[in-house]
């Protein structure tokens, strides 16, 4: 799957004219909402469905400093999917193909009262997407 690419904003720097490190989290959410549109479900479509899936962890280890203008290509991978948890992985590179941060997000998925689901019971076509790209990237799947 292309990564996704996200151009650094002059807003997003601070006054060294560097990224500032909360942006990485907004870049992934970004990123993230790509790759589910990419697969076919996007955040429009989880919604009507009445699935929200929360980030209940986030990590992000920063690599090398970004700057106003810089692209920088975000790739998305599934690194984790238990019917309850989905854990996800982000590359993200600059132009030159450098690492600049690599991050995980953990979601688990509820309904729209807040209860847990379980996707293989009650959407068992999105679980099946997820597990199907758990197994290509040799992550753990339920």
């Amino acid at each position: 799957m292309d990564a996704y690419k996200h151009v650094v904003q002059y807003y997003e720097t601070d006054k060294m004219g560097v990224t500032h490190h909360s942006n990485y989290i907004r870049w992934m959410e970004e990123a993230r909402i790509d790759f589910l549109s990419r697969i076919g479900w996007d955040y429009a479509r989880l919604e009507r469905d009445g699935i929200i899936p929360p980030v209940t962890e986030v990590t992000c280890r920063y690599r090398k400093s970004t700057t106003f203008a810089d692209e920088i290509f975000i790739t998305v991978s599934v690194k984790e999917y238990r019917g309850l948890r989905l854990v996800l992985a982000y590359e993200m590179k600059n132009a030159e193909g450098n690492t600049v941060a690599t991050a995980e997000s953990e979601h688990c998925f509820v309904d729209t009262n807040g209860k847990p689901i379980r996707l293989s019971k009650k959407f068992p076509e999105f679980s099946k997407v997820l597990e199907e790209l758990a197994d290509a990237n040799g992550a753990a799947a339920e």
